[in-house]
C-alpha cells in the first residue's frame, strides 16, 4: 500500500511539472538586459487580452523591443518601440476588458492604449503603485479604465529598479529611460 501511494504521489508530481511547461501555461518570463521578470496572466478574467498577448509572444513580436516609458511612482511601459524609438507595426486593436474585477495594483500588468478605450494592441505596462484611478468605474470612455490581465510573480526588484531610471525626451517621446531596457524575449514557462 505504501509503494502504491508513493507511485501515485510521484505520478502526480510529474503531471504537475509537465503541465507547468505546456503550451497552455499562463506563466511567462520577460528576459531583459536588466534582469528577468516572471509574470502570470489571467485568461479567465481577460480572455481576449491574454489571447492577444500570447499571440504576440508566440510570434516573437516583443524580442528586441524596449520598455520605452518610465514614470517614477507610476508605471513602466513597453512592447511597442525598438531601441531607436521606432514603433513596430501591430495587429488590430482589441476590445477593452477592464470590467473584469482586476485592479491596477502594484506589480499588475495592464494594457496601454490611447484615449480610445478599445485601442490596445501590443503595449503593456506594469503598475509600480496602486493606480486606482486607472480602474474601471463605468461604461463611458472616461470611466472605462485600463485592462489588468496579469501580475509580476518574480522579479519585482527588477521592476522597481527600472522604475527608478532617469528619463529624457527622445524622438518626440517623453519619459524614455536614458539606460535602455531591452526586452530580449518573452517566453512561456
Amino acid at each position: 500500500m505504501k509503494n502504491i501511494l508513493k507511485i501515485i504521489v510521484l505520478n502526480l508530481l510529474l503531471l504537475i511539472s509537465i503541465s507547468s511547461f505546456s503550451k497552455d501555461s499562463n506563466t511567462f518570463i520577460i528576459e531583459t538586459n536588466r534582469g528577468n521578470i516572471t509574470i502570470e496572466v489571467y485568461p479567465k478574467k481577460a480572455p481576449k487580452t491574454v489571447a492577444n498577448f500570447k499571440t504576440y509572444v508566440a510570434n516573437e513580436f516583443y524580442n528586441g523591443l524596449i520598455f520605452h516609458r518610465v514614470i517614477k511612482n507610476f508605471m513602466i511601459q513597453g512592447g511597442g518601440f525598438d531601441k531607436n524609438m521606432m514603433q513596430k507595426k501591430t495587429n488590430d486593436p482589441i476590445i477593452n476588458e477592464s470590467n473584469n474585477g482586476l485592479k491596477n495594483k502594484p506589480y499588475t500588468l495592464a494594457m496601454a492604449r490611447t484615449n480610445d478605450p478599445n485601442s490596445a494592441t501590443s503595449q503593456f505596462f506594469i503598475n509600480l503603485i496602486d493606480n486606482s484611478f486607472l480602474n474601471y468605474t463605468g461604461k463611458s470612455s472616461s470611466k472605462i479604465g485600463y485592462c489588468v490581465f496579469g501580475r509580476v510573480v518574480e522579479g519585482k526588484d527588477i521592476v522597481d529598479k527600472i522604475g527608478q531610471y532617469k528619463t529624457h525626451l527622445k524622438n518626440g517621446q517623453s519619459d524614455v529611460p536614458i539606460k535602455k531596457v531591452v526586452i530580449k524575449s518573452i517566453k512561456q514557462r
